[in-house]
């Protein structure tokens, strides 16, 4: 099960598609809006991040942050953003502990096979490190319009 709200975040460490460091504390001070997705450059995934995009500068508005997060290396991460021009951060966790730590990382099945795999979930962060709303299963479509609502909601404010 996903990360209970009201919990801090885990401690992690990261590098994103541009190469810098990003740790749990690199997240204090603004609200961030935290998505975890399967892979890069697949139909879901895809739209999850284009509709991110597409609605980045309301998500900006109330003064939330985008940051997306896959099992993907970064030179994929490169080609992905890229690809979609995406103005967001996008983490590499080729090792799956940031998954592991938020609770990300499970079995899943498909066509009668079991593997394991990113399930697509999204947290909203408060600027303290607090988890304060939890999107876990997530379908994509109508997600971002709800991480909106919440964050008008939790009161995020620019």
């Amino acid at each position: 099960m996903a990360l209970a709200e009201g919990s801090t975040i885990p401690a992690f460490t990261s590098v994103d598609d541009a190469g810098q460091t990003v740790t749990a504390s690199t997240l204090k001070g603004t609200w961030t809006v935290l998505y975890f997705y399967p892979k890069d450059d697949t139909s879901g995934c895809t739209a999850e991040a284009c509709d991110f995009r597409d609605n980045v500068a309301r998500i900006t508005g109330t003064g939330a942050t985008v940051v997306g997060v896959s099992p993907d290396s970064i030179k994929s991460h490169v080609k992905f953003k890229d690809k979609h021009t995406l103005p967001f951060p996008l983490l590499s966790d080729e090792d799956h502990s940031m998954c592991e730590a938020f609770d990300v990382w499970k079995q899943k099945s498909m066509y009668g096979r079991t593997y394991m795999g990113v399930e697509r979930t999204t947290y909203i962060i408060d600027p303290t490190g607090v988890i304060r709303r939890t999107f876990a299963k997530v379908s994509v479509k109508g997600h971002v319009d709800a991480v909106l609502a919440s964050l008008t909601e939790l009161g995020a404010t620019a």
